[in-house]
């Protein structure tokens, strides 16, 4: 199913989550769960035994404090009660009809302490928060008939408060969040190399995509010493290959040469004459599309005026009468890319307009041109109104010696070369090269190249 296209005729752009974030999220994800889950287990584990723990020792301070009064005279009582106050932070005091108290608040906690407290001490037991506007812990017994107060500070049995928790839970969750990013950057940083160094291998720069053959991990070891042979292997075969398109471009354009000079000094008949250096010439110019394909992809790009370099690609032609532009491109375009390779991709879609874009019925090619700036990008559109390309062949224009279908090429001899040097040269100046069909009928090519932010040198 073929990629939709936006608003420019260019396939819409996935947005991805890159490997380091979606490998960081799920690995934090991973490690807020299980925090989330520990801190649940250890609360419903230690709140139960804490709350029996705290019931135990209040019950147990209650009847201390019962059985001391109980066997101590009047003035023996005024001491003690003064001593627990200063030493244990006890206080016992009758428990008036007039008293207001309010009770515990409704916590798990607090729930399993009055329970339990109740059971031990008697039903008729009462605890409470405060007494009197008093804040504590406060717990109402008999004596008898008497009845009295038992104060003590809540802090012996308080849980822990929600900001000791949340300290605890932050604290914990921000080492996990740094030991995830750790990880994940340890794990990802070797697959970012070699994705940068893939990039620079497909644009042709074998120089500088070494990767570092000393890293500890042995499958990345083995994976960087394999890539480095490969880039070696391939750097070798480029210059081969073009040391051997150059020897071929000698030996072949020497002889025709002298075939071209043989036919205008022994041919009597013009017209055959004429035909023989039509061929020479069409020799030649295959030549010279099978060097400029093969040439070194090293571009020097730099800020160019698209309006100018449009302008100086499209002078040649105006004074032919069998092509007619129509030009809409916004004043003062300016794109980071090398000047003589953006003029001969320009040349190239021009010259496959002038050879296919002719309608039927006409005898005058009709070519609209169109530019902008979009964002930090440079829309630029070429469009025939010729009889375009069936949607099956529309990704195969690009590739090396296809030549399409009959009907835009019936009539024309050609290498097939000529949109494979136009997407080659726009990929090596970082842009890209999209080729569909015009609603109204035709072949559009659209190029995207990337915003120079100064004027040409």
């Amino acid at each position: 199913m073929p990629a939709p296209l936006d608003e420019s005729g260019l396939p819409k752009r996935r947005v991805g989550v890159s490997l380091f974030w979606r490998t960081f999220f799920l690995l934090a994800l991973l490690l807020v769960g299980s925090v989330f889950a520990w801190t649940q287990t250890l609360l419903e584990t230690e709140l139960e035994p804490r709350a029996i723990q705290a019931a135990t020792q209040i019950a147990s301070l209650v009847n201390l404090s019962r059985a001391a009064v109980m066997h101590a005279d009047a003035i023996a009582r005024v001491s003690l009660f003064k001593t627990m106050k200063d030493e244990e932070h006890l206080t016992i005091r009758l428990r008036e009809p007039k008293d207001v108290y309010e009770p515990l608040e409704p916590t798990y906690l607090n729930g399993h302490v009055v329970e339990t407290m109740k059971s031990r001490l008697g039903p008729d037991t009462v605890v409470a928060g405060s007494v009197n506007q008093v804040e504590g812990l406060w717990v109402g017994f008999s004596i008898d008939k008497d009845r009295y107060w038992l104060q003590t500070d809540r802090d012996r049995f308080d849980q822990p408060t929600e900001q000791t928790w949340t300290i605890w839970l932050l604290t914990a969750a921000i080492l996990s969040l740094t030991g995830a990013a750790g990880i994940t950057r340890l794990i990802n940083r070797p697959l970012k190399d070699l994705a940068q160094a893939a990039s620079r291998v497909r644009e042709g720069d074998f120089e500088a995509t070494a990767l570092d053959e000393g890293v500890s991990t042995q499958e990345i070891r083995a994976v960087n010493v394999g890539f480095n042979r490969m880039t070696r292997k391939l750097a070798q075969i480029e210059h081969d290959r073009t040391v051997m398109l150059a020897g071929i471009s000698h030996d072949l354009r020497t002889p025709l040469a002298r075939l071209r000079l043989e036919a205008e000094m022994s041919v009597p008949d013009p017209q055959a004459r004429e035909a023989m250096a039509g061929d020479i010439a069409q020799l030649d110019a295959i030549i010279g599309k099978f060097l400029d394909y093969a040439r070194p992809g090293s571009v020097h790009l730099s800020p160019v005026s698209l309006n100018d370099t449009m302008e100086t690609s499209l002078e040649p032609l105006r004074k032919r009468q069998d092509i007619e532009f129509k030009v809409a491109l916004q004043e003062g375009l300016l794109v980071q890319a090398d000047p003589v390779e953006l003029q001969r991709a320009l040349g190239n879609l021009l010259e496959n307009a002038l050879r296919y874009g002719k309608s039927e019925g006409l005898d005058v090619v009709l070519v609209d041109i169109s530019a902008r700036y979009r964002d930090d990008k440079v829309l630029l559109r070429l469009r025939d109104h010729g009889p375009g390309v069936p949607p099956d062949q529309i990704k195969q224009l690009t590739t090396p010696f296809f030549r399409g279908e009959s009907a835009r090429t019936s009539t024309h001899n050609s290498t097939g070369l000529g949109l494979a040097i136009v997407e080659q040269i726009i990929s090596r100046m970082g842009g890209s090269f999209h080729l569909s069909n015009a609603n109204g009928g035709g072949l559009c090519a659209n190029i995207v190249l990337q915003k120079a932010n100064s004027g040409p040198a």
